[in-house]
């Protein structure tokens, strides 16, 4: 699935965003389930849940505050940084490397970052497991988001300062339609990335923004391919 990229379209990038989790590694790769399963047991235990009520309080953060974080720092007052370092002891064998991934990023023109809500450990961690850490200039984390999560767009904006980024010279790359919203508001070209063969009866419709996909500018279940497109590359 992709509404193919003519190289001609993005010839004017010079700053390339990725986001990490479900955009950089495939949706079905389900690294997310295990820190969902830590999130939950660290919800339980702060307040003394069971499992079935933590995890209906996690999924009702993430949606009122944008991650589970944001929401149990505002409600709490816990550690961010107790906090994700337990939600990320997780196993990164899960991903697999991706070396055609790794080469087309390296040969995109210009500069290439990793803008993701979790950390830098974790951000590390993914992109060295699927070997395409070294090809990105800077990883811009939550903690660098001053703990507000994308899609608040105080977050966007302390991002585009930082790196001395124009918009309509960077494209940024998202699993989440709301989480482009901001950046196309910049002038940045968006794309997409939807699991592979997506349907729309997707069953985590919680995750899904169906009316916000026409404010993106292009949609793809293959950012390798996509990539390799844009750099006039056959497909492997």
């Amino acid at each position: 699935m992709t509404n193919s990229p003519a190289p001609a379209r993005f010839a004017h990038v010079t700053d390339w965003v990725f986001d990490l989790d479900n955009t950089l590694y495939p949706h079905h790769t389900n690294l997310f389930s295990q820190i969902d399963v830590k999130m939950t047991a660290y919800v339980a235990e702060l307040l003394k849940l069971s499992r079935e009520d933590a995890r209906k309080l996690q999924k009702q953060l993430y949606l009122e505050y944008g991650t589970t974080l944001n929401g149990l720092m505002e409600l709490h007052s816990i550690d961010p940084d107790d906090f994700l370092q337990k939600v990320h002891d997780i196993d990164y064998s899960w991903v697999q490397p991706n070396p055609l991934l790794g080469e087309a990023i390296k040969a995109l023109p210009g500069r290439k970052f990793i803008f993701t809500n979790g950390d830098r450990g974790h951000a590390e961690r993914t992109a060295r497991q699927l070997g395409v850490l070294d090809e990105f200039d800077d990883i811009f984390d939550i903690v660098a988001a001053g703990l507000m999560p994308k899609p608040a767009r105080g977050t966007y904006e302390k991002f585009v300062d930082l790196h001395k980024i124009a918009g309509p010279s960077a494209v940024m790359f998202e699993d989440l339609a709301r989480n482009l919203v901001v950046p196309k508001a910049l002038g940045m070209t968006t794309v997409l990335i939807v699991p592979n063969n997506f349907e729309p009866t997707f069953s985590e419709i919680w995750e899904r923004d169906p009316a916000l996909d026409d404010e993106v500018d292009y949609v793809t279940d293959d950012l390798t391919g996509f990539l390799r497109t844009i750099l006039g590359q056959a497909s492997a």
